[in-house]
């Protein structure tokens, strides 16, 4: 099956389509909504060949299909039928749902996203399963405000280190993970990874999604 993922982020989309080697990207932000993202995307994916779609949403998901509205993108995406605009099946899920997807190698994984905010999901026996711990209290205010980019801006690197390995260390003992992957874009201003954690590759997000279709 010739699957096109399709990663939404908020300063770029970016695409790949199975059996192609280099993906292709196109300027999102706040003026984008899902006809423009739509029609960029068939644009950008010209001379490919695809006959499903997989997309991964930088907002909450719900039986496969959006149910929040991004936070730095346009409005529209919930009420949007996305199958109609593509005239092919579509899957969506949640962009670290999606990474975690393409990161697992096995067994019990936990998946978190260090990025605006914080993502996370679990993938058990090849399962994936979504989920929302960036909101669970902790300490003075949630997961997501300690370790996402507020977090970050307000407490100063060290203090978000420190933060970003204690919240891991509770969600290991929480979960019991085999393993944790630390993807987003601010896992690269860790100084050294927490035990039992490996860093993680945005580009995995485009494995993630051919791998959606791979369970039918």
């Amino acid at each position: 099956m010739k699957v096109l993922t399709i990663d939404i982020g908020g300063t770029n989309v970016k695409l790949l389509a199975s059996r192609e080697k280099e993906p292709r990207r196109f300027p999102s932000g706040p003026q984008l909504h899902p006809a423009s993202m739509v029609s960029g995307v068939l644009e950008a994916a010209a001379g490919w060949e695809f006959e499903v779609v997989s997309i991964g949403y930088p907002g909450p998901v719900r039986n496969g299909h959006p149910s929040g509205e991004p936070f730095n993108l346009a409005a529209g995406w919930v009420e949007f039928n996305y199958t109609a605009a593509f005239g092919r099946p579509v899957k969506i899920v949640n962009d670290a749902a999606l990474q975690a997807l393409g990161s697992y190698e096995g067994g019990q994984m936990l998946f978190l996203g260090l990025g605006t905010g914080l993502g996370s999901a679990m993938v058990i026996g090849g399962l994936l399963a979504p989920m929302e711990l960036a909101h669970l209290p902790y300490k003075r205010g949630t997961f997501e405000d300690y370790v996402g980019l507020r977090g970050l801006e307000r407490r100063g690197k060290r203090k978000w280190r420190e933060a970003v390995a204690d919240v891991v260390a509770r969600l290991q003992a929480a979960l019991l993970p085999d393993y944790i992957v630390l993807g987003g874009g601010n896992v690269k201003k860790l100084k050294t990874l927490p035990e039992g954690t490996r860093a993680g590759n945005n580009a995995n997000a485009f494995l993630g999604g051919f791998r959606l279709w791979e369970k039918g």
